[in-house]
């Protein structure tokens, strides 16, 4: 239990003002709580591997040669999926080039699947809409779903085992606000839980699969297995799930692009299972997550064994309703992820750090720094105990995590660490953060290692050394 409430006076304050108080909510039962004045130890040259890392990325190597889809006998209205699919045959034949969607509003059918060595470019003024018709997204295709491979309904843009492609141009890549897909939220519970199981199981996935009468809704785009890809510039809107996936994807940039889609699960920007991968100069009000990082669910995802790592996002424009993420879908392992030079607006969580006790898996060395933030109910916020469906006998290890250098305006909440008494959260140092306003500095419960180094909270101080678990 640890709904109790601690006032802590002490050397963790040390520079605030004898009557500054803080809150620590933590389990009391053989509890053990200290401070310090230790400090970590951190490297001083991580963040020149996060220009390595940038400086390595591969942009796809695309023919410079056009295709435009009114070659192909579409004219605007009507369905244009025949004509694209027609284009993107020959650009295909002619060893790859760039599918140009001119000026105008033009309806898909169907899912746009992506080959290799293809840029899709949306031209100032285009529109690709996609079908409301949750049937037009069949046969089934191989992806991952909150984590757990299957076979079920195409993601309205599919690109699967390809290597250098690119979606870019101003357009707008659009999926359908008045999509059957959208009704499917309250009644995904089953299929879910379903799937969930089946991959805690082994089950094979060609056994997994999830067809009509099912109610898992896709993405908007997603790369499923892919090497050197772009997405530049476009703006996405009305997504039915998450809006731009990375899955298996090794080399991806995705720059300048804005995302306005609010229905639940309309994560901006997922990195799943992907590396070398930067997110820079985008726009994004979405209903969940502006930009989230995963590596898989559970059994599935710790089978796999793909990590997420070598990804750097910087100099965003974040207001969804949390800003940057990690997890809960993180199985296989996170690992060297760069968040600088972002702005996070209101909503949530500022930053939201997830996972549940079937997870398993390592997340470490993540790094973030120079950031702004407005107002967020809450400013960190680790919920690592989520309860395990499946048992609950693999609890994930968040370590090694820096904060440094971020103005904040107003929050609810400073910091609320849950994590469970077997993989407390250790090793996160926060660094040069000033709050404006707070109403609750913090809930903690299991967190060994938290430094505090010139943490200003409204007139209030922090440096010391928190360490409070069973």
């Amino acid at each position: 239990m640890y709904a109790m409430i601690f006032s802590v006076w002490g050397s963790l304050l040390r520079t605030m003002h004898p009557c500054a108080l803080f809150s620590v909510c933590a389990c009391i039962a053989s509890t053990t709580f200290s401070v310090s004045a230790l400090s970590l130890e951190y490297h001083t040259d991580e963040w020149a591997l996060a220009d390595q890392i940038v400086d390595g990325i591969q942009l796809p190597n695309i023919p410079d040669r056009e295709f435009l889809i009114t070659d192909y006998h579409q004219q605007s209205g009507g369905d244009v999926r025949p004509a694209i699919m027609a284009a993107i045959d020959a650009a295909v034949g002619a060893g790859g080039g760039r599918v140009v969607i001119p000026k105008g509003e033009w309806l898909s059918k169907g899912p746009v699947a992506l080959q290799s060595r293809i840029n899709l470019h949306l031209e100032k003024g285009a529109t690709l809409k996609f079908s409301p018709e949750p049937e037009h997204y069949l046969p089934v295709v191989k992806t991952r779903w909150e984590g757990t491979e299957l076979y079920t309904y195409s993601p309205l843009v599919y690109a699967a085992n390809v290597k250098d492609v690119a979606i870019t141009g101003e357009g707008v890549i659009d999926g359908n606000a008045e999509s059957r897909f959208k009704s499917w939220h309250p009644k995904q519970s089953a299929d879910m839980q379903r799937l969930r199981k089946m991959g805690a199981k082994g089950i094979p996935v060609e056994k997994r699969v999830f067809a009509e009468g099912t109610y898992l809704r896709p993405p908007l785009v997603q790369f499923f297995h892919a090497e050197r890809v772009l997405l530049e510039d476009f703006t996405t809107l009305n997504s039915p799930f998450w809006i731009n996936h990375l899955v298996y994807t090794d080399h991806a940039t995705v720059r300048g692009i804005r995302v306005e889609s609010h229905f639940p699960n309309n994560d901006g920007v997922d990195i799943e299972s992907s590396s070398n991968v930067l997110v820079e100069h985008s726009w994004f009000r979405t209903g969940d997550d502006s930009v989230v990082v995963k590596s898989g669910r559970d059994l599935d995802g710790r089978t796999i064994g793909v990590p997420s790592e070598r990804i750097v996002v910087r100099n965003n424009d974040m207001g969804g309703e949390d800003g940057i993420a990690l997890g809960s879908e993180m199985s296989g392992g996170i690992r060297d992820v760069f968040f600088t030079d972002n702005v996070l607006r209101n909503g949530d969580s500022a930053f939201r750090f997830k996972a549940n006790l079937d997870r398993g898996g390592l997340v470490e060395n993540v790094r973030l720094r120079n950031l702004k933030v407005e107002s967020f109910d809450n400013l960190f916020w680790f919920q690592l105990n989520y309860p395990g469906e499946l048992g609950g006998f693999f609890p994930s290890t968040y370590q090694d995590i820096v904060f440094e250098n971020i103005e904040v305006q107003e929050v609810g909440t400073f910091l609320e660490v849950h994590a469970p008494e077997a993989a407390p959260l250790k090793d996160v140092l926060f660094k040069g953060i000033q709050v404006g306003k707070v109403e609750t500095p913090m809930i903690i419960e299991n967190a060994v290692n938290l430094e505090f180094k010139e943490v200003q909270l409204g007139s209030q101080r922090i440096d010391g050394v928190l360490s409070w678990r069973k």
